[in-house]
């Protein structure tokens, strides 16, 4: 054995040319080793010069001319068919300070309203916090599986490819049976808990058809897939239940029965833990909310801001908390109402300010831990609610604009950041909320020529 182990090291060796690599004796080679061939006699090689960079600096900070902007937004804002109550605001990204209005008052922000959740959850929580769900001992072969609001609880491994990272009930299924096998249990009855939101379900401002049509899940603590059935169609009526089922079912699978059907309970605050799952962090979150326009994930975000601003984890809490932070950040909320964390009501108000100071706020050096806002915002024709968009009407915005949607029956909206050909970064509102139903997507187009307009223009000083 020795003597082949031999034979085949020095085969390995001669084959793949190891001793000269190991020894420093590789061989100048034009192919394998270039560095080590001198260049031919007589010949002298000049100094590589520094290079040249490939565009010019620019001062990406310099103010925006009023005019210039007025009149890259001249043609489309008169558009009939962003109907009779539009208002729009432009403003300088490093102090949200306006430099062009149209309209006064406030508007239905719809999805927009997503940029106030998902600061006031980063300002309240911080961008590293998770949400963890755990099983824990119930007492006499009992165990309960505690929701700890992870938007993004998964029925199912998600693989590794997924982003952001899914905790799922199959892991924890494993992890629990795993602990309770170490214990020598084989059969447990297994509660629920979903206590750590309080109240309806269901927002009292949404209309009554919201949660039967599929529009919404009934939000709660624990669910997995965000209340969806396994075929991906409507939302399921007890997302609870149905967490509970999937994870009993997983943990069959892993060896441990689960005897008689799962039953909502709570857990004792001292319980023995036996195993969790851990969210992704909430910076991943807010991304994945802002660029798909995740309305249960922002409800389940205000609801933690309801809690983490001294309050309890329901609508109504989670509303009065998101206006607390913002007040706290220095946020102008003159005129605002605000009844939910999605936008889905439409008894919820903004002026086009508070989004520009949101914004503004999320991108300014003094709030890293606001950041991932402004990283969230789908970009104009390649990602997340914009990227089908941008495309006939306003192919000048691409990669120009990055920015929240909002969309309800007769309104239309666009809050973000256009930076335009010199460099110059701007904040735009843009907000229509008395649309005509047969105007829809020319209304849409319409919002993106002028956040185009305003990527396409030369509007610093």
């Amino acid at each position: 054995m020795l003597v082949l182990v031999l034979l085949a090291a020095a085969a390995a060796s001669y084959r793949f040319e190891l001793g000269p690599r190991w020894f420093g004796l590789e061989r100048a080679d034009p192919v394998a080793n270039p560095a080590a061939v001198a260049p031919p006699e007589g010949l002298t090689l000049p100094e590589p010069d520094a290079p040249s960079p490939v565009a010019a600096t620019t001062d990406a900070t310099s103010p925006l001319d009023a005019a210039k902007v007025r009149r890259a937004l001249a043609g489309a804002l008169g558009d009939p068919d962003l109907g009779p109550h539009v208002l729009a605001t432009v403003a300088q990204l490093d102090d949200a300070s306006p430099v062009f209005t149209r309209g006064a008052g406030v508007a239905m922000p719809a999805s927009t309203m997503k940029l106030l959740t998902t600061t006031a959850a980063l300002a309240t929580m911080g961008p590293d916090h998770t949400f963890s769900t755990r099983v824990v001992d119930g007492g006499g072969n009992r165990v309960v599986l505690v929701g700890g609001g992870d938007p993004y609880l998964a029925s199912r491994p998600a693989g590794g490819t997924a982003y952001p990272h899914r905790a799922d009930v199959v892991t924890l299924a494993r992890a629990t049976a795993r602990a309770l096998r170490a214990e020598g249990t084989r059969r447990v009855h297994l509660a629920y808990d979903a206590s750590l939101f309080t109240g309806p379900r269901v927002d009292p401002h949404w209309p009554d058809d919201y949660v039967p049509d599929g529009v919404v899940a009934p939000i709660s603590a624990l669910w997995v897939d965000e209340g969806r059935p396994p075929t991906g169609l409507g939302r399921v009526a007890d997302p609870p239940a149905a967490a509970a089922a999937a994870f009993a079912a997983a943990l069959g699978r892993s060896g441990v029965k689960v005897v008689g059907d799962p039953r909502p309970g709570r857990a004792d605050a001292e319980a023995a833990p036996l195993a969790s799952v851990e969210s992704a962090p909430l910076s991943e979150i807010v991304e994945e909310v802002l660029t798909v326009s995740d309305n249960e994930g922002a409800e389940v975000l205000a609801h933690h801001v309801g809690l983490a601003t001294g309050g309890r984890g329901s609508f109504a809490d989670g509303a009065r908390g998101v206006t607390r932070a913002l007040d706290a950040l220095g946020v102008p909320l003159r005129g605002a109402e605000v009844h939910d964390g999605s936008g889905l009501s439409r008894e919820d108000r903004l002026a086009p300010g508070t989004l520009a100071a949101v914004l503004s706020l999320a991108a300014s050096e003094d709030h890293p831990e606001l950041r991932a806002v402004v990283s969230g915002l789908p970009v104009a024709g390649f990602s997340g609610s914009l990227e089908t968009r941008f495309e006939d009407a306003a192919p000048q915005g691409r990669g120009r604009v990055r920015a929240k949607t909002g969309t309800l029956t007769g309104v239309s909206a666009l809050a973000g950041v256009a930076t335009d050909l010199d460099g110059n970064p701007m904040v735009f509102v843009l907000m229509a909320d008395r649309v005509a139903l047969e105007d829809t997507l020319d209304a849409r187009e319409a919002l993106d020529a002028l956040a185009a307009g305003l990527g396409a223009c030369h509007c610093g000083r």
